[in-house]
Protein backbone atom coordinates (compact mmCIF):
# COMPACT_ATOMS: atom_id res chain seq x y z
CA UNK A 1 0.00 0.00 0.00
CA UNK A 2 1.44 3.38 -0.98
CA UNK A 3 1.64 6.51 1.13
CA UNK A 4 -1.48 8.07 -0.38
CA UNK A 5 -3.55 4.99 0.34
CA UNK A 6 -2.35 4.96 3.96
CA UNK A 7 -3.25 8.65 4.35
CA UNK A 8 -6.76 7.81 3.11
CA UNK A 9 -6.96 4.84 5.48
CA UNK A 10 -5.90 6.97 8.46
CA UNK A 11 -8.54 9.56 7.60
CA UNK A 12 -11.26 6.89 7.43
CA UNK A 13 -10.06 5.27 10.67
CA UNK A 14 -10.10 8.58 12.57
CA UNK A 15 -13.54 9.56 11.31
CA UNK A 16 -14.90 6.20 12.41
CA UNK A 17 -13.47 6.17 15.92
CA UNK A 18 -14.29 9.83 16.60
CA UNK A 19 -17.89 8.92 15.83
CA UNK A 20 -17.60 5.95 18.17
CA UNK A 21 -16.29 8.12 21.01
CA UNK A 22 -18.97 10.79 20.49
CA UNK A 23 -21.81 8.24 20.39
CA UNK A 24 -20.52 6.55 23.54
CA UNK A 25 -19.65 9.86 25.27
CA UNK A 26 -16.37 8.17 26.16
CA UNK A 27 -12.86 9.36 26.88
CA UNK A 28 -9.40 8.25 25.67
CA UNK A 29 -9.80 10.18 22.42
CA UNK A 30 -6.29 11.62 22.64
CA UNK A 31 -4.74 8.18 23.09
CA UNK A 32 -6.25 6.94 19.82
CA UNK A 33 -5.30 10.05 17.84
CA UNK A 34 -1.74 9.65 19.09
CA UNK A 35 -1.22 6.23 17.57
CA UNK A 36 -3.49 6.13 14.51
CA UNK A 37 -0.79 6.46 11.88
CA UNK A 38 1.41 3.93 13.70
CA UNK A 39 -1.38 1.34 13.68
CA UNK A 40 -2.34 2.07 10.07
CA UNK A 41 1.28 1.76 8.96
CA UNK A 42 1.81 -1.55 10.78
CA UNK A 43 -1.49 -3.08 9.69
CA UNK A 44 -1.55 -1.93 6.07
CA UNK A 45 2.08 -1.15 5.30
CA UNK A 46 4.13 -3.78 7.10
CA UNK A 47 2.23 -6.83 8.34
CA UNK A 48 1.84 -10.00 6.31
CA UNK A 49 -1.04 -12.46 6.52
CA UNK A 50 0.20 -14.55 9.45
CA UNK A 51 1.68 -11.68 11.44
CA UNK A 52 0.20 -10.40 14.71
CA UNK A 53 -0.36 -6.89 16.05
CA UNK A 54 -0.78 -6.39 19.78
CA UNK A 55 -1.89 -3.00 21.12
CA UNK A 56 -0.37 -2.86 24.57
CA UNK A 57 -1.81 0.62 25.20
CA UNK A 58 -5.28 -0.89 25.29
CA UNK A 59 -6.97 2.36 26.29
CA UNK A 60 -6.69 3.27 22.57
CA UNK A 61 -9.00 0.36 21.78
CA UNK A 62 -11.32 2.44 19.58
CA UNK A 63 -8.45 3.08 17.16
CA UNK A 64 -7.74 -0.65 17.04
CA UNK A 65 -11.41 -1.53 16.45
CA UNK A 66 -11.58 1.05 13.68
CA UNK A 67 -8.43 -0.39 12.08
CA UNK A 68 -9.98 -3.87 12.16
CA UNK A 69 -13.17 -2.54 10.58
CA UNK A 70 -11.10 -0.87 7.88
CA UNK A 71 -9.38 -4.20 7.24
CA UNK A 72 -12.71 -6.07 7.04
CA UNK A 73 -12.11 -8.01 10.26
CA UNK A 74 -15.00 -6.27 12.03
CA UNK A 75 -18.37 -5.28 10.58
CA UNK A 76 -19.81 -1.78 10.93
CA UNK A 77 -22.66 -3.39 12.90
CA UNK A 78 -20.02 -4.45 15.45
CA UNK A 79 -18.63 -0.92 15.57
CA UNK A 80 -22.10 0.39 16.46
CA UNK A 81 -22.01 -1.68 19.70
CA UNK A 82 -18.92 0.14 21.09
CA UNK A 83 -19.33 0.61 24.87
CA UNK A 84 -22.80 -1.01 24.87
CA UNK A 85 -23.86 -3.69 27.36
CA UNK A 86 -22.73 -7.14 26.22
CA UNK A 87 -20.42 -5.79 23.51
CA UNK A 88 -17.10 -7.31 22.51
CA UNK A 89 -15.93 -3.77 21.79
CA UNK A 90 -15.38 -2.60 25.33
CA UNK A 91 -13.24 0.32 26.53
CA UNK A 92 -10.20 -1.98 26.42
CA UNK A 93 -9.58 -4.90 24.03
CA UNK A 94 -11.41 -8.06 25.16
CA UNK A 95 -9.91 -11.29 26.41
CA UNK A 96 -11.47 -13.34 23.61
CA UNK A 97 -14.06 -13.21 20.89
CA UNK A 98 -12.16 -11.20 18.25
CA UNK A 99 -9.71 -13.29 16.26
CA UNK A 100 -7.34 -10.41 15.52
CA UNK A 101 -6.98 -9.48 19.20
CA UNK A 102 -4.81 -12.20 20.81
CA UNK A 103 -4.89 -10.87 24.39
CA UNK A 104 -6.83 -8.44 26.56
CA UNK A 105 -4.65 -5.38 27.09
CA UNK A 106 -4.85 -2.08 28.88
CA UNK A 107 -3.58 -3.35 32.20
CA UNK A 108 -0.48 -1.45 31.24
CA UNK A 109 2.96 -2.98 31.02
CA UNK A 110 1.95 -6.49 29.94
CA UNK A 111 1.78 -6.21 26.16
CA UNK A 112 5.49 -6.45 25.49
CA UNK A 113 5.82 -9.59 27.62
CA UNK A 114 2.89 -11.20 25.80
CA UNK A 115 4.41 -10.28 22.44
CA UNK A 116 7.76 -11.72 23.49
CA UNK A 117 6.13 -15.01 24.44
CA UNK A 118 4.36 -15.25 21.09
CA UNK A 119 7.57 -14.41 19.23
CA UNK A 120 9.56 -17.07 21.10
CA UNK A 121 6.80 -19.62 20.58
CA UNK A 122 6.78 -18.98 16.84
CA UNK A 123 10.53 -19.43 16.68
CA UNK A 124 10.40 -22.71 18.59
CA UNK A 125 7.78 -23.96 16.13
CA UNK A 126 9.85 -22.77 13.15
CA UNK A 127 7.06 -20.45 12.06
CA UNK A 128 7.93 -17.56 9.77
CA UNK A 129 5.86 -14.86 11.48
CA UNK A 130 6.42 -11.37 12.82
CA UNK A 131 4.90 -9.74 15.88
CA UNK A 132 4.31 -6.02 16.41
CA UNK A 133 3.77 -4.48 19.83
CA UNK A 134 2.59 -0.87 20.17
CA UNK A 135 3.23 0.54 23.66
CA UNK A 136 2.61 3.90 25.26
CA UNK A 137 5.54 5.76 26.75
CA UNK A 138 3.68 6.07 30.07
CA UNK A 139 3.60 2.30 30.52
CA UNK A 140 7.39 2.26 30.44
CA UNK A 141 7.08 3.18 34.14
CA UNK A 142 6.21 -0.49 34.69
CA UNK A 143 9.06 -2.81 35.62
CA UNK A 144 7.51 -5.63 33.61
CA UNK A 145 8.27 -3.71 30.41
CA UNK A 146 11.99 -3.66 31.17
CA UNK A 147 11.97 -7.32 32.18
CA UNK A 148 10.40 -8.10 28.80
CA UNK A 149 13.02 -5.95 27.09
CA UNK A 150 15.79 -7.98 28.75
CA UNK A 151 14.10 -11.22 27.67
CA UNK A 152 13.71 -10.06 24.05
CA UNK A 153 17.35 -9.15 23.64
CA UNK A 154 18.57 -12.19 25.58
CA UNK A 155 16.76 -14.44 23.08
CA UNK A 156 17.42 -12.13 20.11
CA UNK A 157 13.76 -12.09 19.15
CA UNK A 158 14.15 -10.12 15.94
CA UNK A 159 10.77 -11.43 14.77
CA UNK A 160 9.31 -8.88 17.21
CA UNK A 161 9.13 -5.17 16.40
CA UNK A 162 8.40 -2.83 19.31
CA UNK A 163 6.88 0.57 18.52
CA UNK A 164 6.70 3.13 21.34
CA UNK A 165 4.11 5.89 21.11
CA UNK A 166 6.27 8.69 22.52
CA UNK A 167 3.79 11.50 23.04
CA UNK A 168 5.31 12.65 26.34
CA UNK A 169 2.06 12.47 28.31
CA UNK A 170 0.51 9.92 30.62
CA UNK A 171 -2.58 9.74 32.78
CA UNK A 172 -1.29 12.01 35.56
CA UNK A 173 1.07 14.37 33.78
CA UNK A 174 4.09 14.63 31.50
CA UNK A 175 6.32 11.58 31.40
CA UNK A 176 9.49 13.53 32.16
CA UNK A 177 7.90 14.96 35.31
CA UNK A 178 6.24 11.75 36.54
CA UNK A 179 9.17 9.41 35.87
CA UNK A 180 11.75 10.63 33.38
CA UNK A 181 12.53 8.27 30.50
CA UNK A 182 15.27 10.16 28.73
CA UNK A 183 17.76 9.31 27.38
CA UNK A 184 15.33 6.62 26.21
CA UNK A 185 17.17 5.63 23.03
CA UNK A 186 20.43 5.13 24.90
CA UNK A 187 18.73 3.02 27.56
CA UNK A 188 17.15 0.74 24.97
CA UNK A 189 20.38 0.47 22.99
CA UNK A 190 22.22 -0.58 26.15
CA UNK A 191 19.84 -3.54 26.40
CA UNK A 192 20.85 -4.70 22.92
CA UNK A 193 18.05 -3.31 20.75
CA UNK A 194 18.51 -1.71 17.37
CA UNK A 195 16.92 1.65 18.15
CA UNK A 196 15.62 4.14 15.63
CA UNK A 197 13.12 7.00 15.70
CA UNK A 198 10.31 8.24 13.48
CA UNK A 199 7.69 10.95 13.25
CA UNK A 200 4.78 8.78 14.31
CA UNK A 201 2.30 10.82 12.28
CA UNK A 202 4.23 10.66 9.00
CA UNK A 203 4.09 7.54 6.86
CA UNK A 204 7.30 8.38 5.01
CA UNK A 205 9.20 8.66 8.28
CA UNK A 206 7.71 5.40 9.56
CA UNK A 207 8.72 3.67 6.31
CA UNK A 208 12.29 4.91 6.69
CA UNK A 209 12.42 3.61 10.27
CA UNK A 210 11.11 0.23 9.08
CA UNK A 211 13.83 0.08 6.43
CA UNK A 212 16.50 0.86 9.01
CA UNK A 213 15.25 -1.93 11.30
CA UNK A 214 15.28 -4.48 8.48
CA UNK A 215 18.26 -3.19 6.52
CA UNK A 216 22.00 -3.04 6.66
CA UNK A 217 22.09 -0.43 9.40
CA UNK A 218 20.98 -3.16 11.80
CA UNK A 219 24.30 -4.92 11.32
CA UNK A 220 23.72 -7.65 13.90
CA UNK A 221 20.05 -8.36 13.18
CA UNK A 222 19.09 -7.18 16.66
CA UNK A 223 15.47 -6.86 17.80
CA UNK A 224 14.15 -3.51 16.62
CA UNK A 225 12.44 -0.74 18.53
CA UNK A 226 11.04 2.40 16.92
CA UNK A 227 10.52 5.44 19.12
CA UNK A 228 7.60 7.19 17.42
CA UNK A 229 7.41 10.89 18.23
CA UNK A 230 3.73 11.80 18.43
CA UNK A 231 1.29 14.37 19.80
CA UNK A 232 -1.46 13.25 22.14
CA UNK A 233 -4.86 14.33 20.85
CA UNK A 234 -3.34 15.43 17.56
CA UNK A 235 -5.87 17.38 15.51
CA UNK A 236 -8.11 18.36 18.44
CA UNK A 237 -7.22 22.00 18.87
CA UNK A 238 -8.89 22.33 22.27
CA UNK A 239 -7.31 19.17 23.71
CA UNK A 240 -4.11 18.61 21.71
CA UNK A 241 -1.03 17.84 23.82
CA UNK A 242 -2.96 17.94 27.10
CA UNK A 243 -3.65 15.40 29.84
CA UNK A 244 -7.34 16.26 29.41
CA UNK A 245 -7.30 14.49 26.04
CA UNK A 246 -6.60 11.27 27.93
CA UNK A 247 -9.88 11.42 29.83
CA UNK A 248 -12.44 13.88 28.51
CA UNK A 249 -15.15 12.88 26.02
CA UNK A 250 -15.84 15.14 23.06
CA UNK A 251 -18.59 17.71 23.17
CA UNK A 252 -20.75 18.08 20.07
CA UNK A 253 -18.88 21.28 19.24
CA UNK A 254 -15.46 19.64 19.61
CA UNK A 255 -16.60 16.68 17.53
CA UNK A 256 -17.76 18.93 14.70
CA UNK A 257 -14.52 20.93 14.76
CA UNK A 258 -12.47 17.73 14.84
CA UNK A 259 -14.18 16.43 11.69
CA UNK A 260 -13.58 19.75 9.95
CA UNK A 261 -9.91 19.73 10.97
CA UNK A 262 -9.47 16.14 9.82
CA UNK A 263 -10.97 16.95 6.44
CA UNK A 264 -8.73 19.99 6.06
CA UNK A 265 -5.62 18.01 6.99
CA UNK A 266 -6.55 15.23 4.58
CA UNK A 267 -7.02 17.70 1.75
CA UNK A 268 -3.67 19.32 2.56
CA UNK A 269 -1.87 15.96 2.55
CA UNK A 270 -3.49 14.69 -0.64
CA UNK A 271 -4.24 17.80 -2.64
CA UNK A 272 -7.94 17.04 -2.42
CA UNK A 273 -9.97 13.99 -3.31
CA UNK A 274 -9.87 10.51 -1.81
CA UNK A 275 -9.44 6.92 -2.89
CA UNK A 276 -10.86 5.32 0.22
CA UNK A 277 -14.41 5.50 1.50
Amino acid sequence: MDRREMIDRAYAVKKRFLGMYRSANAGHVGCSLSCTEILVFVRFGWMKDRDTLLLSKGHAAAALYSILAEAGALHENDIATFYHDGTLLAAHPPVNGIADIPFATGSLGHGLSLSAGMALGARLKNESRSFFCVSSDGELDEGSVWEAALFITQHRLNNLIWLIDRNGLQGIGRTEEVMALEPLADKLASFGFFVTAADGHDFGSLQEARNRCLGRENTHGAPGVIICRTVKGRGLRSLENTVDSHYLPLTDEQYGRALDDLAAEHQKLTGGGTRAG
